[in-house]
């Protein structure tokens, strides 16, 4: 399994991106995919998480509090790909951004190369 992440650049505060998270090989249901960034000089945070599988059947999502409501989380089964919608950009949501598999049948998880994010002011 591989995770490809893209979409990262350079945008004004206030701004938009999407980031995309290809998946290649499979990963078993339940599973977690997430998204996290790390700022320079600052630990890794979790973004948010969408929950694929679970108990529902269905997906669920959850974001860290700084998201505030302005990032939205959601998988394209035809795509095997995981996005990141982030409206309304701050320049604090500078970093690099990393998606990660959780196969919670495998126990396995796997982890894509960072995008970077640049949000200026």
């Amino acid at each position: 399994v591989q995770l490809q992440a893209s979409g990262g650049g350079f945008v004004r505060a206030g701004g938009s991106l999407r980031l995309s998270c290809a998946v290649s090989g499979t990963i078993f249901s339940p599973n977690v995919m997430y998204w996290h960034r790390q700022a320079p000089g600052k630990q890794r945070e979790m973004v948010g998480r969408i929950v694929r599988g679970g108990s529902t059947s269905g997906e669920s999502t959850d974001y860290g509090d700084f998201v505030q409501g302005r990032f939205i989380i959601s998988w394209d089964n035809a795509k095997n790909t995981m996005y990141l919608q982030m409206n309304s950009l701050k320049p604090e949501d500078t970093g690099a951004y990393y998606c990660q598999a959780h196969d919670l049948r495998t126990l396995s998880q796997y982890w894509g190369q960072g995008t970077q994010v640049t949000v200026s002011s």
